[in-house]
């Protein structure tokens, strides 16, 4: 998912840094695919329950008109403090306009009023207010935070209603979130209770999951969603569904931007390359429409974070590669060529 961040800030403390940023953008993908460092902390009884969602992150390396970006607009505002009123995301009330909601995540990072951390809205919002809005000192992992809010859970929780999750309480006591896998809970909970932590309409002996991402725990007591979540939040990327514009957007990769290296592809004489399987399990093969073009020229695959992860010489029409070592998840495929070069995406697929 790609990620523009709007800082919008009166004082120094408030223009938080790219470091701060980048460190939540870090500690999204962490809790969304589990691999934050606290899932030890799981209860064992829901261990079986918690997912690996398979869902990513990453700061947009292409804006809107097509150019390169740091994914990050900075913008000065008298405003002290803003309210939940949504005035940050407008350029007219002193905040800054959305990009693309189809294309793009907006976070705004701003000082909120009292002890608001965050809001998020839900999937089907007006578009010039989709989105989420965190509290500049609960955004991110590293820089000037208050404690508790200290791991980036915020942001976590917040898109977690941007992707359709309820509170574990729903929308009244002891109502449903819609999840079959979330008990029952009396009430949200805050602080960090003590396991196992009963409530009146607890339907096991092991009462909440007060661990849960869309609970109100401080971040040290967060660390997972349910299998059921994930589903859920999957389900919108579908055919049809409110995100599934997200499947088709290439803003997280730079090298299709404006102003860099400009591939010869979509000249008289186009390269013609293909990839199969794609989403893939353990192997995927690319081939060329022509030998001539590719043989002796560099294959070269990408994580998201933009970390070399193979590179090797075309020695062949069809190169077969075996992935089946690497993480489930998304990786750019780039294929030099007599002419220019061929940038694709690829979909490693869960297990």
């Amino acid at each position: 998912i790609p990620v523009v961040i709007h800082v919008i800030y009166n004082t120094t403390e408030q223009n938080i840094s790219d470091a701060q940023i980048l460190s939540q953008i870090m500690s999204l993908t962490k809790d969304y695919r589990r691999l934050n460092a606290d899932t030890g902390n799981t209860p064992g009884v829901f261990k079986s329950l918690a997912a690996d969602t398979i869902i990513q992150f990453c700061l947009a390396k292409i804006d809107p008109q097509g150019n390169y970006t740091k994914g990050i607009v900075r913008k000065y505002n008298k405003t002290q403090v803003f309210l939940s009123d949504d005035a940050m995301k407008f350029s007219s009330k002193g905040g800054d306009d959305s990009w693309d909601t189809t294309r793009y995540l907006n976070i705004w990072v701003c000082n909120l009023s009292g002890n608001t951390l965050g809001y998020g809205v839900l999937p089907g919002s007006p578009l010039d207010r989709d989105g989420v809005v965190i509290k500049y000192n609960a955004f991110g992992t590293i820089g000037r935070l208050a404690v508790p809010y200290t791991k980036g859970r915020t942001a976590t929780h917040e898109i977690g209603h941007w992707l359709g999750l309820k509170h574990l309480c729903g929308d009244a006591a002891c109502s449903d979130d819609g999840i079959a896998d979330t008990p029952l809970q009396e009430t949200s909970n805050t602080y960090c209770p003590k396991f196992p932590h009963l409530s009146s309409c607890f339907t096991n002996s092991y009462g909440d999951m007060f661990m849960n991402f869309m609970d109100f725990t401080d971040d040290g007591c967060m660390n997972l969603f349910t299998k059921g979540q994930k589903a859920a939040m999957r389900g919108l990327f579908a055919s049809g569904g409110p995100r599934n514009s997200f499947l088709n957007s290439n803003v997280c990769d730079g090298s299709l931007a404006e102003g860099g290296p400009v591939a010869e592809d979509s000249q008289t004489n186009p390269i013609k390359i293909k990839t199969y399987a794609n989403p893939f399990d353990n192997s995927v093969t690319i081939t060329c429409d022509n030998q001539s073009k590719v043989i002796g020229h560099s294959l070269k695959i990408y994580n998201t974070a933009g970390k070399l992860i193979i590179s090797q010489i075309i020695l062949a029409q069809n190169t077969t590669l075996a992935l089946g070592n690497l993480p489930s998840g998304i990786y750019i495929l780039k294929v030099e060529s007599k002419n220019g070069e061929f940038v694709h995406k690829l979909i490693k697929q869960g297990k």
